[in-house]
This record gives structure tokens, C-alpha cells and sequence, in this order.
């Protein structure tokens, strides 16, 4: 397990444990209400969600999940850490949950993640929450580049090594705005070179994982398309760009409304948390 206990003035929360078929993982699970399903991407954790916590825990049942070989949660030596994988994990958390009426919130790989996780289970989802995301293939040119890039072999090293994604595209020029604590915060959940084998396969599964988005992008709108949703896009996102994304989502929902981040790009939940959870509080009173 990771040897790091956060802040409790900027993670106030109760860590709670939940031992699925392939490792321990961690998760927080805060307040009372409707179930709001918080799903993070790479290479961040549950803390990525702790203001949009703070916020509506007095309305809502927050829960914020760790994926395996990501934050506080467990690095099982046999888990091969691709994006089905940790779908099907969290689909197992859903049901340890017992989540019925749920409000999915997806960002990055949590789309994915969480869309194929609802997906199978439709009949207890009462709403999605797309954050800067896609549940269909990765088709640009650049993000297909930046696959193979980060899978070669000298950029894996430097991603086990020197913690490159952490170091580099989350706390770097173009991440958000941190104080020195909250970067620590990222860094620190992702301390050796076997506790960041988890975000070294996330680069290579934009092209692997193909066949799983490829299936996502008939299931979500046959299986989820008449949901309630509601799309926050940070619209300065150089990775998920809004005139290639939000015009696919409009067609892929029936009940669709957006709310654009005009100054957030890709780690919505820390330029625009509390434009979110507005969003959120007034898309499902």
C-alpha cells in the first residue's frame, strides 16, 4: 500500500477500503442523499474531486474511487491495469455499494472507466456527470502520436523513473494552478518506480483499448442515451478539444445540457470546481 497520509485540511475525508476480485482499493464516501459516482483519470486520484467533495456532500452521497495502481489504492503485482480492468473493478464497487438511482461523474479515462461500468448496469443510473472525456476511439493525430511516444521505451522509463505525467503534464506550465502542498498531494500518492507501473500502460491503452471504445460508443447511447446529462467542458482542453467532442456528445444524448468552462483546460476540477458543483446541484436538484 501507498505510505502517505494526506492533509486533512485539504482532504477531510474518512479513507474507506473495499477489497474487489483484483486488489484493495481505496475510496472516500461522503454525505447523504443521492449517489454521486466521482470517477478520476490519469494521472490523478480521488483528491482531484476534494473541493467538488466539499461542496455537495450536504446534498449529495459522494463517492470518490481510487483506481487500482492510483492514489491510496493497492498495486497488485497481477493486475494488468488497462482501462477494462479497471472498469470491471469499479463495477464491482457499484454492487459492494449496492448503487441504485446513481450519478455518474466521469473526467479523462474516467469516462471510459465509469460510462462501461454504468452501462452494463443502466437500469440503476439516474444520471451522468462528462467532464472533458470521450467514450469512443481517440482518433487525432497528435494524441495517437503522444500514444506511441509515452509507450516507447526511454519515455516508460522516465515515466517509472522520474514520475514524467505527474511531473510534467499534471504539474507542469500548462496543469493547473497548485499551491506547493496540493502538487505534493500528486506526487506523493506515486512515490517509487513500482507504485507508477499502474500510469505507465494508461499512454499505450489510448491505441489498445480501441476495441473497448469502439463498443462504448454503441452501448453508451443505446444503453444510456435518454439519461439525464450534463456535460462541463473546460474549453481551453488542448487534449480533449470541445468543437471535436460536445457536438458527439449532443448527438449520443437526448437530455443533454452544457455548461462551458471558458477558462478551465484539462484538470476541470481544479480550474472550475465550484462552477462544477453549481452545475451539478442545479442539473439534478
Amino acid at each position: 500500500m501507498i505510505d502517505f497520509v494526506p492533509d486533512e485540511s485539504l482532504y477531510p475525508f474518512e479513507s474507506r477500503w473495499f477489497d474487489s476480485s483484483a486488489g484493495r482499493l481505496h475510496y472516500i464516501d461522503e454525505g447523504s442523499g443521492p449517489a454521486l459516482l466521482l470517477c478520476h483519470g490519469s494521472p490523478t486520484w480521488s483528491f482531484l474531486y476534494r473541493h467538488i467533495v466539499k461542496g455537495l456532500r450536504d446534498r449529495y452521497r459522494c463517492i470518490a474511487v481510487d483506481y487500482l495502481g492510483f492514489g491510496l489504492s493497492e498495486r497488485p503485482r497481477k493486475f494488468g491495469y488497462t482501462i477494462a480492468e479497471h472498469t470491471t473493478v469499479l463495477g464491482e464497487l457499484i454492487d459492494h455499494l449496492q448503487l441504485d438511482g446513481f450519478i455518474l461523474m466521469g473526467q479523462d479515462w474516467g469516462g471510459p472507466i465509469g460510462l462501461g461500468a454504468a452501462s452494463t448496469r443502466a437500469a440503476r443510473v439516474r444520471g451522468i456527470v462528462l467532464g472533458n472525456t470521450v467514450f469512443w476511439p481517440i482518433e487525432p493525430l497528435a494524441n495517437r502520436a503522444f500514444s506511441a511516444i509515452m509507450s516507447s521505451r526511454p519515455m516508460q522509463r522516465r515515466i517509472l523513473e522520474q514520475n514524467l505525467l505527474v511531473e510534467q503534464f499534471l504539474l507542469g506550465k500548462l496543469g493547473p494552478t497548485l499551491t506547493a502542498a496540493e502538487a505534493d498531494h500528486y506526487r506523493m500518492v506515486q512515490p517509487t518506480r513500482e507504485a507508477r507501473r499502474g500510469l505507465a500502460v494508461m499512454p499505450n491503452e489510448i491505441r489498445v483499448a480501441r476495441p473497448l471504445l469502439e463498443r462504448l460508443a454503441q452501448d453508451v447511447p443505446a444503453l444510456l442515451g435518454d439519461k439525464p446529462t450534463l456535460a462541463v467542458w473546460g474549453m481551453q482542453d488542448m487534449v480533449f478539444r470541445p468543437k471535436a467532442c460536445i457536438p458527439r456528445i449532443r448527438a449520443s444524448f437526448t437530455d443533454l445540457d452544457v455548461v462551458e468552462l471558458p477558462q478551465a483546460r484539462h484538470f476541470i476540477q481544479e480550474d472550475a470546481p465550484d462552477q462544477i458543483t453549481s452545475a451539478i446541484a442545479n442539473r439534478f436538484p
